[in-house]
């Protein structure tokens, strides 16, 4: 069974990835930095809004991808998938906007772990 509904938000956060990587090249080319981010705040900023983004969506991916496979209704493929994309965007507007402390940061990052433990979790039980 292909996961129709589970495609979609993979396509979207695969958009979203693009937006962040474009985010990281505009500054690459701007100040003529090609490798690192040669101590530009801005730039490492974006680096890393970029690089969390793709250490947290493949694996909340598959789960949701997974958990649609093993029979999980769509409506709730698309309300977790809904959520997760959400919380990237909400974590991505954070630490874009400051270094430090911030709410879009904060509950972007507690939303997806969230997220993630419960579709985990879902699928243990799924699978015993």
């Amino acid at each position: 069974m292909f996961p129709a509904t589970a495609a979609i938000y993979c396509a979207l956060s695969v958009l979203l990835v693009l937006v962040l990587a474009m985010r990281v090249v505009t500054v690459r080319r701007s100040e003529q930095i090609g490798i690192g981010d040669d101590g530009n705040r801005r730039l490492a900023r974006r680096i890393r809004v970029h690089a969390n983004a793709l250490e947290n969506l493949p694996l909340a991916l598959l789960l949701l991808v997974l958990l649609e496979m093993s029979g999980v209704a769509s409506a709730w493929i698309h309300g977790l998938g809904a959520t997760l994309l959400a919380a990237r965007v909400w974590h991505a507007s954070g630490l874009s906007a400051r270094s430090g402390y911030s709410l879009g940061r904060f509950w972007g990052t507690l939303v997806t772990w969230l997220l993630m433990l419960g579709m985990a979790g879902g699928l243990l039980l799924r699978s015993l």
